[in-house]
């Protein structure tokens, strides 16, 4: 579904992501696990067009998508959950999950729109109850969710998470990661970048470990889980002295 190859990106003068290369199937869970700094965040930005690629070839559903603008790759099936979240702080939930539903609204998909709306209450109950409040009011998990389910009114054959957990507690954080391993059996296919290594491989078929715009490492989880250099730069002693 998602090929990259010998991508190079960045701002300005800077260059932050070095000759990359990754692929995602359809029907998986990816992972991209790495430090701050090494290029996540980055990587999943020039995917969606917001960053140009100076170099290299993205290629998504079989089109080459390297050089279009963000709002055309989004069409084309690519939704990005961007890292904190981003919510129309000001707009109500469910001003929020139409706004994720806008070009279909163009397309003349207005019952398929209000079901899906429907859907995404049944997947985030905590969501239909907020429904009219202002989504900058909600708590950071609320918002975690409400910024998933906004993405997911799109339709996307590919999902991006960028940071899910990023400044949540953590049984909010096995909520997010039971939520995502959920869409999954949905049919979704994502493409997850997260510091929390541990949580991450656990949900995921496959992960990237990366640093300093650097693929170093690919394998399958239960491959990287093992990895004793991956153990000791990401998962910690505890995490180790557990599986000895």
């Amino acid at each position: 579904m998602l090929r990259i190859r010998n991508v190079v990106a960045g701002y300005g003068n800077l260059t932050v992501i070095r000759r990359a290369s990754l692929h995602v199937k359809t029907g998986e869970i990816v992972t991209i696990i790495g430090g701050n700094g090494a290029g996540k965040t980055t990587l999943l930005g020039t995917i969606a067009g917001i960053n140009q690629s100076r170099e290299g070839e993205i290629f998504f559903d079989n089109h080459d998508i390297t050089k279009l603008s963000s709002d055309k790759i989004t069409s084309r099936g690519l939704s990005l959950v961007p890292e904190g979240r981003q919510v129309f702080s000001s707009m109500t939930v469910l001003e929020n999950l139409e706004m994720g539903a806008f070009i279909r609204y163009r397309k003349g998909e207005k019952d398929e729109i209000i079901s899906d709306i429907e859907k995404m209450y049944r997947l985030f109950p905590i969501l239909e109850s907020r429904k009219h409040q202002q989504a900058g009011t909600l708590s950071g998990g609320e918002q975690q969710m409400l910024a998933i389910a906004r993405a997911l009114m799109g339709r996307p054959k590919l999902l991006m998470l960028d940071e899910p957990s990023l400044g949540l507690a953590p049984i909010i954080v096995q909520q997010i990661f039971s939520i995502i391993k959920e869409l999954r059996s949905f049919g979704n296919t994502i493409l997850l970048v997260e510091q929390n290594a541990k949580a991450a491989l656990n949900i995921a078929d496959r992960g990237y470990v990366m640093e300093t715009g650097h693929i170093l490492l690919e394998g399958t989880s239960k491959e990287l889980l093992e990895n004793k250099d991956v153990q000791r730069a990401y998962l910690g002693k505890e995490y180790r002295r557990i599986n000895e």
